[in-house]
């Protein structure tokens, strides 16, 4: 059980408290009765700030999603002025922002929250916001340093980049992997 809630942003704590409860059980073991009990309020709580347990659950990925964007794009904002120093910077942020939150990389990405089209040109509203912020970042980069790339290559590029940040965030959370050195001081080394 975790702390009970005291004044402050109840919807904040609500949120939170489901994250866990997801993460710990799947969407089957989520609900507003549970989460008031968790939070040591009344049953009828929740329901001042959510309908039901799907408003809560897109709640969730949208409360997730824009802490995971806002830290990417204050970490880009930064970084120097070229295109180049921004993808790093996201990069590391990228990393960064769930070895501090671990509980929202296995929310996102275990149960399938997020949904994302790889395509250079699509006209989704709804990608994953961190992932249009790269691609874009990449295109800058491609008009500066490659502007003979084509499309499909940029693609290419571009999944290549997410494949390695994704890919080194999850070897970070795997149980049983063990490496000698900080991954805080190494992130920055591997991404280059």
């Amino acid at each position: 059980m975790s702390d009970k809630y005291h004044h402050g942003d109840l919807r904040k704590a609500l949120i939170e408290e489901g994250i866990k409860m997801i993460n710990a059980g799947g969407e089957e073991t989520l609900s507003l009765r549970k989460l008031a009990v968790n939070c040591g309020v009344s049953n009828a709580a929740p329901y001042a700030h959510f309908k039901n347990k799907e408003e809560m659950i897109t709640a969730m990925k949208e409360y997730v999603s824009q802490k995971f964007t806002d830290y990417l794009m204050k970490a880009v904002e930064k970084a120097g002025k070229n295109a180049e120093e921004k993808i790093l910077a996201l990069g590391n942020a990228y990393v960064f922002f769930f070895m501090n939150n671990p509980q929202y990389f296995t929310f996102l990405f275990s149960r399938g929250y997020i949904h994302l089209n790889l395509d250079l040109k699509n006209n989704e509203e709804n990608n994953f916001t961190p992932y249009e912020i790269l691609k874009n970042l990449c295109c800058q980069y491609f008009e500066e340093k490659h502007p003979d790339f084509t499309d499909y290559e940029k693609e290419q590029e571009i999944i290549r980049i997410w494949a390695s940040v994704q890919g080194l965030t999850s070897i970070v959370f795997m149980e049983n992997v063990k490496w000698s050195h900080s991954w805080k001081n190494e992130i920055s080394k591997l991404l280059k």
